[in-house]
C-alpha cells in the first residue's frame, strides 16, 4: 500500500474520533473527496428528486469530475486533519 493510500485510510478512522458531528457542507466534502479518492469520477444515474440526501451527495461528487484520486485523497487528509485540529 502507498503512503498516499495508508495515510487516506488512517484518515478514513480518525475522521470517526471527531467529539462532534460536522455541518452538513463539512459532511458533504468529505463524502465526495471520500467517493473521489476511492472510486474516480460519479457514475451512475443521479439519485431522484425525492431522494434529498443521495441527490445532494452525488451532485457534491459529482462537482468533483476530473479530480485524480491523488489529489482527492490528499485533499481528503487534509480535511480531517484540520477538523481534527480544530476540535482540540
Amino acid at each position: 500500500m502507498s503512503d498516499l493510500a495508508q495515510r487516506f485510510a488512517d484518515a478514513q478512522e480518525r475522521v470517526k474520533t471527531l467529539p462532534e458531528r460536522p455541518d452538513n457542507d463539512t459532511l458533504l466534502e468529505l463524502y465526495a473527496l471520500y467517493k473521489q479518492g476511492s472510486a474516480g469520477d460519479a457514475s451512475g444515474k443521479r439519485p431522484g428528486m425525492m431522494d434529498f440526501v443521495a441527490r445532494a451527495k452525488f451532485d457534491q461528487w459529482a462537482k468533483k469530475k476530473g479530480t485524480s484520486k491523488d489529489d482527492a485523497m490528499n485533499a481528503y487528509v487534509a480535511l480531517v486533519d484540520k477538523l481534527l485540529a480544530a476540535a482540540k
